[in-house]
């Protein structure tokens, strides 16, 4: 008769490492994609408010020089929005395949824990058949002793 494998538990341990890290890996990648959502949205309010800025002053009559350097950090800040808008493209990237990772490491889990338990169950039910040979084989040897006597 034999015993369950002992691969089992640890083929499910190491698979269920692999979602806990996948899912690990997928906190990460969303608070990064979180982080630059709102680095965009701050660029964009500051990028308003010195349009705002650059209308209110046009009224006013602003200086050449001031009115070149308003300008110009306005096209920085237009940089730096184009910039953020690629790096959240690429998280957003990296956050579905971290999320298609963790489907595959949750079906790889799947998968051990349903080998696991047919092996068990295999297990169970060798056990079973064993115990029903040895009651036959005791109830065959009753009945000749029976049968002789």
């Amino acid at each position: 008769m034999r015993e369950a494998r002992s691969c089992w538990p640890v083929l499910v341990k190491k698979a269920e490492e692999a979602v806990n890290e996948a899912q690990n890996d997928i906190i990460q990648a969303l608070a990064r994609v979180e982080q630059l959502q709102a680095s965009h949205q701050r660029l964009c309010k500051l990028y308003d408010e010195y349009r705002l800025q650059e209308h209110a002053r046009e009224a006013t009559v602003m200086g050449m020089q001031a009115s070149m350097n308003h300008r110009q950090f306005m096209a920085q800040l237009l940089n730096l929005q184009q910039r953020v808008v690629v790096d959240l493209g690429k998280a957003q990237t990296t956050l579905a395949q971290m999320r298609q990772k963790r489907l595959r490491t949750e079906i790889e889990l799947h998968k051990m824990q349903s080998l696991a338990e047919q092996d068990a169950k295999a297990v169970t039910q060798e056990a079973k058949r064993y115990e029903q040979r040895q009651m036959d084989e005791l109830g065959v040897r009753q009945f000749i002793l029976g049968m002789g006597s």
